[in-house]
């Protein structure tokens, strides 16, 4: 890119869906040549603005303006031909079409309505070698590692020119080294004149690439922030108070195996093999945390600790109760508290009040003579919502009602009211902003110094690094390997990427040297 391109603004943008404001006249420039990171928790409206400025949804009010003149982007391949490309969140590619096929979809190269497969090709290797971005045009997208899936994302973006690049939380199915590669591309397309926007929750990626950050909370511009800034006032921005970044722990003081796990084969509805021969202990008064990218077994694991799969062989054994060939019911009777990758789906019932959802498990403790004791149930509802600092108009309100954070407060509330042998949480902070994971971190590591044995499953590194006094690292179905907390990140990259502990050891001092 030769030429200087003029600077896309959105301005004065609004977007409502029924009673929900998702953007309040929100105004921000994207200069080429820079970085800007909008930061902004889940929720905080940062996709909804990308999809109305990539022509996925139209704005109540506001425009977009490209220079001095209103661009109009109705669909996306409006906003194409303007130069805008976006890196979606979830891929947007054929499974079973090929790094070329995919490329060109839309936007087919060809002559007499033939498509010209070769031309995609090329397309491919041309650009695979100017980004560093190496990716086989022949290859089905299935067969493709998700790393490797978002190149062809980025490709796509790239091959039609895209002057205006935003990236969609584009690290969140990424190892540690897939992100820093992410970092350097990034970095290499801005230096060439482009200008992109990148969305992200995660403090540390904003300050390594930002020229500029716009923070976003609650479908509204509440300032500016600076990439020298810290993360805890970047993070105080985002929330609107000062937030501790950190949970103080003391070393755990170790109890007897109450959770092992021999030689556990399952298999999900497809008929693969999700969790494969796998071994685990956890003892009272530890967390142990699984660390590794989406979609490697660890849904799998946990439903089937729960009691919503059944494994082809091995056993869970808690607290002497083998728990993963029982019913639900069995597995919480035994000791197990649960909270759910997707509370939605899983973690309570939105029509039902805070009170009710907070007995869901428990109904026989607030039944007499068969009736439920409804002053027990709004009672404990009260203590609960004080002793959780759930933010909420009253006991009787719908849960669906809360923000995400709240939501999940009122989740793990509900586990640990009663005496637990063992704390299996899946994603226990996603989508909750910074304020309630400080909360939520801490809760956790009181459980643990109470003597329960905590399972934490996990996405998120850096959730991971402060929580764990054990992290097992998991591959396709396997422990790859038990490490300590402090473990370096590249090392544990590596393993999430299947290299056993002592190789990536090597690779990673390799690497660094």
């Amino acid at each position: 890119m030769t030429t200087q391109a003029p600077v896309l603004s959105l301005q004065g943008i609004t977007k409502r869906f029924g009673s929900l404001t998702a953007n309040d006249s929100i105004s921000i420039d994207v200069v080429p040549g820079r970085i800007h990171c909008l930061l902004g928790e889940n929720g905080a409206g940062k996709s909804t603005l990308m999809n109305i400025l990539f022509g996925l949804l139209e704005p109540d009010e506001g425009r977009i303006m490209l220079g001095d003149e209103v661009l109009k982007v109705s669909n996306p391949k409006e906003a194409t031909a303007a130069g805008i490309g976006m890196v979606h969140q979830h891929f947007m590619l054929i499974p079973v079409f090929t790094v070329a096929e995919n490329m060109v979809l839309g936007y087919e190269p060809g002559k007499g309505g033939l498509l010209d497969i070769r031309a995609a090709r090329e397309k491919v290797r041309e650009l695979s070698a100017r980004y560093k971005l190496d990716v086989d045009p022949d290859a089905l997208v299935e067969d493709l590692p998700v790393g490797i899936q978002q190149r062809v994302e980025i490709l796509k973006a790239l091959a039609n020119d895209a002057t205006y690049l935003i990236f969609d939380e584009p690290t969140a199915v990424l190892t540690p080294q897939e992100i820093d590669e992410l970092m350097v591309v990034m970095k290499a397309l801005r230096d060439e004149g482009r200008a992109i926007v990148f969305i992200t929750h995660k403090l540390r990626e904003v300050r390594e690439v930002a020229d500029d950050i716009t923070v976003i909370r609650r479908g509204k511009v509440v300032g500016k922030a600076n990439p020298e800034d810290s993360e805890g006032e970047m993070a105080a921005m985002m929330v609107g108070r000062a937030v501790n970044l950190s949970v103080a722990k003391e070393p755990p003081n170790l109890g007897e195996d109450r959770l092992v796990i021999d030689d556990l084969t399952v298999t999900s509805p497809n008929g693969q093999i999700a969790v494969d021969h796998l071994s685990l202990t956890v003892r009272g008064g530890e967390i142990v945390c699984v660390a590794g990218v989406q979609g490697n077994g660890q849904t799998e694991l946990a439903e089937t600790l729960l009691g919503t799969m059944t494994p082809l062989s091995g056993s869970a054994i808690l607290d002497g109760v083998e728990i993963s060939r029982a019913k639900p019911a069995k597995t919480i009777a035994a000791g197990l508290g649960f909270v759910p990758e997707d509370r939605h789906r899983d973690g309570f019932v939105g029509e039902f009040s805070i009170a009710e959802n907070l007995v869901l498990n428990n109904l026989d403790e607030y039944s007499r003579f068969g009736s439920l004791d409804l002053k027990r149930i709004a009672d404990n509802a009260i203590a609960r919502i004080e002793e959780f600092d759930i933010r909420a108009g009253s006991h009787t309100q719908p849960v669906r009602s809360l923000s995400g954070g709240n939501q999940q407060k009122v989740v793990l509330a509900r586990e640990l009211s009663r005496p637990l042998s063992l704390l299996l949480a899946s994603q226990p902070t996603r989508g909750v902003d910074v304020g309630a994971i400080e909360f939520l971190h801490k809760r956790i590591v009181e459980e643990r110094d109470r003597g329960t044995a905590v399972l934490i499953v996990s996405t998120e590194l850096e959730e991971v690094e402060t929580l764990a006094d054990r992290i097992a690292v998991m591959y396709r179905g396997k422990i790859v390997g038990i490490v300590d907390p402090d473990t370096p990140r590249d090392v544990l990259g590596l393993m999430m990427a299947g290299i056993p502990y002592d190789d990536a050891v090597a690779a990673a001092e390799e690497a660094r040297a």
